[in-house]
């Protein structure tokens, strides 16, 4: 019949009954994971933060929509607009146009 079946069970038992297996060691708890800050950026631009974007980026040597979404607390697609919105008006200059990442520096008066 099943005999061979029967024996590890009785097996189990008697490692449970020596304390020879080890004892149950604590289950490894997963860490939550650094969670990071929500950013409350502009979705669109108000009269203050279009005059301080006008004055402040073409200012800057080296400017990307990056830079402007952190210096402006406004979102990457408003970033991208004002970037536009800056060639148009001839206040910068673009040194480098790829299809994700745009570099662009201020227009230097030659």
């Amino acid at each position: 019949q099943r005999g061979g079946g029967m024996a590890p069970k009785k097996d189990e038992k008697a490692a449970s009954k020596s304390g020879g297996g080890g004892g149950k060691a604590k289950k490894k708890k997963w860490s939550k994971g650094k969670v990071k800050e929500k950013l409350a950026n502009l979705v669109l631009f108000d009269k203050a933060s279009y005059d301080k974007m006008i004055a402040d980026v073409p200012k800057l040597k080296l400017i990307t929509p990056s830079i402007i979404s952190e210096k402006l607390k406004c979102n990457g697609s408003l970033a991208r607009r004002a970037v536009k919105e800056l060639l148009s008006q001839k206040l910068i200059r673009p040194i480098l146009t790829h299809k994700s990442q745009c570099v662009y520096t201020r227009a230097t008066h030659q």
